[in-house]
């Protein structure tokens, strides 16, 4: 028994020289021992891959690298001098527009009381074989003259829209407006003697006497007076 053990220790000496464990190879090398590569997979976490937030494509729109490089629309308006047009020159035809649009404006109104005279100055005309006769008092006279003196008032309100609407430069008159400017210069000075040609042969009237001297014109010239102011109505009413 005393010869078995000396070998049996001997044996196990020998057995743990002839195979030494990995372990204690490796320490005595100096070297670390590494698992396996799929171990080391599975020993570190799995980490999603994740973009920036700044980078996530938002929903319904593709990345921000992926967009082409579209133009950006501009909501500036063409200026003036983009269409060739200097502002002394813009300032210019603002100013002439404004006078233009005046000038129709004075013009329409100048129409409107023209075509309003008619009126009364017709109801004088067909007032005035009722004027005259032997009495000192009469309505038919008396109507005749508030009739005339309206037509009057309205007829210089009339011309007064005319005379005073700004002239356009370099504008010539010509065809039925030539015609009407003419026919102004015989109704102008008719409606002028007129009134007082008639108020000279309503004092006459009225003290008894017989219409005599310069008075016995009025009716002659408010005949031609209303003429004339009928043909200038007719010039710019037709066209021809």
């Amino acid at each position: 028994m005393r010869t078995r053990a000396p070998n049996l220790v001997v044996g196990l000496g020998i057995a743990f020289l002839l195979f030494p464990f990995p372990s204690v190879l490796a320490q005595s090398s100096g070297q670390q021992v590494s698992p396996p590569q799929a171990e080391q997979k599975e020993s570190q976490p799995t980490q999603a891959s994740t973009p920036p937030q700044d980078q996530r494509p938002t929903q319904g729109q593709p990345p921000a690298q992926d967009l082409p490089n579209a133009p950006q629309q501009s909501n500036k308006q063409p200026s003036l001098e983009d269409l060739g047009i200097s502002p002394a020159q813009a300032q210019g035809n603002a100013k002439e527009q404004a006078l233009l649009n005046k000038r129709t404006h004075m013009l329409k109104i100048h129409q409107k009381l023209g075509l309003i005279t008619t009126i009364p100055l017709l109801a004088t005309v067909i007032t005035s074989s009722g004027a005259g006769g032997k009495k000192e008092s009469s309505t038919d006279r008396t109507v005749h003259l508030i009739l005339g003196a309206a037509s009057s008032d309205l007829y210089f309100t009339s011309a007064y829209f005319a005379i005073r609407a700004p002239r356009v430069p370099g504008t010539k008159t010509k065809g039925p407006i030539k015609l009407h400017k003419a026919l102004a210069w015989i109704h102008g000075p008719g409606m002028v003697l007129t009134p007082i040609l008639g108020a000279m042969a309503y004092s006459q009237k009225n003290k008894g006497e017989r219409v005599h001297g310069i008075a016995s014109a009025h009716g002659p010239v408010a005949i031609v007076t209303a003429g004339a102011f009928g043909a200038a109505l007719l010039s710019v009413s037709l066209k021809f």
